[in-house]
């Protein structure tokens, strides 16, 4: 590994003058007092491609010489280094071949497109995207153009770095806990390399979701380690393998990894909205969620949470809803086994549903030459404590089939 460049980084944000914007770093009220501590956000959800890709995408693409930028470049994105990509295309006038994952939000894609004009194509390709990675290189080779990673290069992670002098910067105190997102490592490599040169005292914690533990995974290994399976819903931090650059610099630099539950993300995202107006992405929400496991250790302290991106479909809310409320022990699925009878739904509503309880999913049909119909049905319940009563009540009734939720292949082909 290249020993880490500030010199570099600064040329960075000198080129990213007037193109990246400098994102507030702004103390958030609510956070704060619930953690007894100053919390700040960064927020990179403000750029101009609401993340803060931008960065590490015009920075690499500025250092190619110029027989490189008239081949055209290719990268390949779940959304934000994309937009990153496309934006860095349009301003400098660059071809752009850009391949994202079948699965990513509509909302993404169409950013890209407007970012990009005339300059982008987009492929859609693969599940994942190490899918679309792969076949964006080897694109790459076909056609002698320039592969932009989205982080595992140093250029890019000297654009992402910028956001370092920019909190230290903006910071009127010592900053004791930094916590950083990460997905392939790009952001938290960069940003962790800056504060270990200039503010060493600094705890720095790398976040990233609990079904893409890839980072984790690697320093339980001690070294840079290849998930099978991966968690693919907070898609702008779920890689199977993060890159060996940002390996080498996070294993260096940050002082903990964390995982957060997909669950506990999704409640923040509806926190971060409900209480503040602020609109994120699943992965830019990952540091906050992150704040309950270190609430003791953060009390008093100045903490600060890079909010990576504000790229999220409206499309998806009530999945989101729907995780939260799950993660919560609010929502739970049954198989209800309905006597055959008139008013059986009546009985079902007025005497085992609880006074906070309400019905939010449905599927039943009626078979005459069964002495028992099975409903599928989805309750939400108005305490999480109230789930052993509302079993006992099913029981007693003789209602109850089948309890769905600690079921996982069942419970995802029915709901």
């Amino acid at each position: 590994m290249k020993s880490f460049s500030l010199k570099n980084v600064q040329e960075a944000a000198s080129l990213l003058d007037g193109v990246a914007s400098k994102t507030p770093l702004m103390r958030n009220m609510h956070e704060s007092k619930e953690r007894e501590a100053n919390v700040f956000f960064k927020r990179e959800d403000l750029q101009e491609v609401r993340s803060y890709k931008i960065r590490g995408a015009f920075n690499k693409i500025s250092s190619l010489a110029d027989e490189e930028l008239k081949k055209g470049v290719v990268c390949a994105s779940a959304g934000n280094h994309a937009q990153g990509v496309a934006y860095s295309c349009f301003l400098k006038k660059v071809r752009g071949v850009i391949f994202m994952p079948v699965p990513t939000p509509k909302q993404k894609l169409e950013r890209v497109r407007m970012f990009g004009g005339d300059f982008v194509e987009i492929v859609l390709i693969g599940d994942t995207f190490d899918d679309a990675s792969e076949k964006a290189i080897d694109f790459c080779r076909e056609e002698g153009m320039h592969f932009i990673h989205p982080f595992d290069d140093q250029r890019v992670i000297e654009g992402q770095a910028t956001i370092a002098l920019e909190i230290l910067e903006q910071a009127s105190e010592p900053i004791d806990y930094l916590f950083l997102p990460v997905g392939g490592g790009g952001v938290a490599a960069g940003v962790s390399s800056v504060f270990r040169l200039l503010s060493p005292q600094t705890i720095i914690v790398g976040v990233e979701p609990s079904g893409a533990a890839s980072m984790s995974e690697s320093f339980r290994a001690g070294e840079n380690t290849r998930l099978e399976n991966i968690d693919k819903f907070i898609d702008g931090a779920s890689v199977q393998r993060v890159g060996d650059l940002n390996y080498a610099y996070c294993s260096k630099n940050l002082n903990e990894m964390l995982t957060v539950h997909e669950g506990k993300v999704c409640q923040t995202i509806l926190n971060l909205y409900n209480k503040d107006a602020i609109v994120v992405e699943p992965a830019g929400a990952l540091t906050v969620a992150a704040l309950d496991q270190f609430q003791d250790k953060i009390r008093g302290k100045n903490v600060i949470c890079l909010i990576s991106g504000g790229n999220n479909d409206i499309t998806r809310t009530e999945e989101i809803k729907e995780r939260a409320l799950l993660y919560a022990g609010l929502k739970h699925y049954f198989i209800v086994r309905f006597p055959q009878r008139a008013g059986a739904l009546k009985e079902f509503v007025a005497e085992v549903l609880g006074p906070n309880d309400d019905i939010t999913h449905f599927e039943y049909s009626k078979k005459h030459n069964r002495n028992m119909g099975p409903a599928v049905i989805g309750i939400e319940l108005g305490c999480d404590g109230d789930l052993a009563s509302l079993r006992s009540r099913m029981v007693e009734r003789k209602f109850y089939g089948e309890y769905l939720n600690d079921k996982p292949d069942l419970f995802q082909m029915l709901v």
